[in-house]
């Protein structure tokens, strides 16, 4: 971790539990119980499981974003036929698998993602999730939470639960690095008429983008979000352009409750990929985000944003793809 960076209270005590899972020679210890690191969005969660995997000596680990991994996960259980096989394929020998923004909103995934876990579990792996949510907020439905019960007890029974949720989200601070997502840009813009010039294959779906130059690719948001595109599309897509822009987004609460979880999800995995984002919308990034109902981590998507440059008379021209 950086000589500069002062800890706060919540993230030395979550970085003393990551660093008890090692032994002395900095590796995973065998059998050992996990962690479990939840808390608001920008509360260095990520920032502390990421320094923990980078300085494990071992090579038998693995670190996933969770739309990466279900993705994978998803397709390797269709060709194999099989759970297990397909965390076999995915996981080889690790002896540690971190997790980042482990989350559960449907009752399809949910059962997926109990076989998986009991499958890690039995293996003894170690594991190392980061989340925005306390186990028991996990598949918050009210006509669904009561059948993940079992496994929220499972997660509680092999990992420490550490919560990790200071007073201050500290990307609303960070200084913009110039690269990566940070480099992008929050703009105002007027609404303009969508365009169909490029078609993009992703899977066995066709998306129809305004504009494709290189690795930089323009989508209009109704286009984009407003078909049934699924986060693995989105993580397909991530490998193949490096710099998105976004036009047309209106205040989420106008758009229909998939289309926000969609522009969520997107905003996710552009995040952990680190790619460039410019998004052009029809109103300020405070009102972009208010009185959306029923849309899980928002929050975590406001403040990811916040991270992009907010519009100024510098903006509108460096931030124009070329």
């Amino acid at each position: 971790m950086e000589d500069n960076i002062t800890l706060d209270a919540d993230q030395l005590r979550a970085r003393a539990c990551l660093l008890g899972l090692l032994d002395r020679h900095g590796r995973p210890m065998k059998r050992h119980r996990g962690s479990y690191l939840h808390g608001r969005p920008g509360r260095g969660k990520t920032m502390l499981m990421d320094d923990f995997f980078a300085g494990i000596t071992s090579n038998r680990k693995r670190r996933f974003h969770f739309h990466n991994f279900f993705a994978q996960l998803h397709t390797a259980a269709h060709e194999s036929g099989a759970i297990d096989k397909a965390i076999d394929n995915l996981l080889g020998h690790a002896e540690l698998v971190c997790f980042d923004e482990f989350h559960v909103h449907d009752i399809g995934d949910a059962m997926l993602i109990a076989r998986m876990l009991d499958a890690l579990f039995a293996r003894h792996i170690v594991l190392v999730v980061t989340s925005n949510y306390p186990p028991e907020q996990l598949l918050p439905n009210p006509l669904f939470h009561d059948r993940f019960l079992p496994t929220i007890a499972r997660i509680r029974a092999h990992l420490d639960v550490v919560s990790v949720d200071g007073p201050l989200d500290y990307r609303t601070r960070a200084a913009h690095s110039g690269m990566g997502f940070a480099s992008g840009c929050y703009r105002i813009d007027d609404a303009r008429e969508a365009g169909t010039a490029e078609v993009v294959v992703a899977g066995a779906r066709e998306i129809h983008a305004d504009a494709i130059d290189g690795s930089a690719i323009t989508f209009d948001f109704a286009a984009l979000c407003g078909t049934a595109t699924a986060a693995s599309d989105y993580v397909e897509l991530a490998h193949r352009f490096r710099r998105w822009t976004l036009r047309n987004v209106p205040p989420l609460r106008e758009a229909p409750p998939d289309w926000a979880m969609r522009f969520v999800n997107l905003v996710d995995v552009l995040y952990d990929a680190d790619l460039e984002l410019t998004l052009e919308a029809r109103t300020a990034l405070s009102d972009l985000v208010a009185d959306v109902p029923a849309v899980p981590d928002l929050a975590r998507t406001a403040s990811r944003l916040s991270e992009l440059r907010q519009p100024d008379p510098s903006c509108s021209a460096s931030c124009v793809p070329t």
